[in-house]
């Protein structure tokens, strides 16, 4: 049995507030990656763009509204949130079931032609440090000269005592915005556990106990730099920062 378009709408409706909890800026920094994206492509009659990391096409969805000629191939390894996207977002993106790092996972995307952007929001974060620079270094060489890596992140802080303050200022911050009283991860997940049109989707594969508990390779922003720069990135800084939030931006 597929999965209707009244059940998909009403799941990634609740996927979209309860990602409020934990992301105060989220759609701050949506709009910041559309920013980016379409000053870069500005001139590409049929722009070529990766979302990494997409859940159920929060971030796609968002982009093909600003970049309507743009193609979106988005990149996740959960069932369950890429048909909630195939399904609510059919018209934003192909929607692709890979993880990142495993083999043939950049076959299985059918790229035609060189990437104009690449885009992440909170994901890259998850991968162990061996398989972040693997990543980076595939894309640098999918990336078209002028193209981007985009990524919208956490990033552990420095140890010096202005990072520190910097850290505070964005944690008070965000305890001043956060709403609490929305659903958190864990319900959200129990919850589609008990949908007999999702449980079908749902998977043995691990996956973290509440937002918080996500698997974190600890870099700080410095190091991703380093990274980017090694895998063939010509120009990295960020863009956009509040606390341990940040915009990261590469040019091929």
């Amino acid at each position: 049995m597929g999965l209707s378009m009244a059940t998909a709408a009403l799941w990634v409706e609740r996927w979209e507030r309860q990602q409020q909890r934990y992301a105060v800026d989220r759609e701050e920094r949506f709009t910041v990656i559309a920013d980016i994206v379409e000053h870069v492509v500005r001139d590409e009659p049929n722009p070529l763009v990766v979302d990494l990391g997409c859940g159920p096409g929060s971030l796609a969805a968002r982009l093909v509204r600003r970049l309507p000629h743009a193609e979106i191939v988005a990149v996740d390894r959960d069932p369950l949130l890429l048909e909630l996207g195939r399904t609510h977002h059919a018209a934003a993106a192909q929607f692709v079931e890979a993880t990142i790092g495993a083999d043939g996972w950049v076959r299985a995307m059918a790229l035609d032609r060189p990437l104009d952007a690449v885009v992440s929001t909170t994901a890259l974060h998850c991968l162990p440090v061996e398989v972040l620079a693997d990543a980076y270094r595939q894309f640098a060489a999918l990336v078209r000269p002028g193209g981007v890596l985009v990524n919208s992140d956490h990033f552990e802080p420095g140890g010096d005592p202005a990072s520190r303050i910097a850290v505070e200022v964005g944690r008070r911050r965000a305890e001043r915005r956060r709403p609490h009283d929305l659903e958190d991860w864990t319900s959200w997940w129990a919850a589609a556990a008990d949908e007999p049109e999702l449980a079908q989707l749902l998977t043995d594969q691990p996956r973290p106990s509440s937002a918080h508990h996500n698997p974190d390779n600890g870099l700080p922003l410095s190091h991703h730099v380093e990274l980017l720069r090694r895998a063939g990135f010509q120009h990295i800084c960020p863009v956009w920062q509040f606390g341990t939030g940040y915009v990261l931006v590469a040019v091929r």
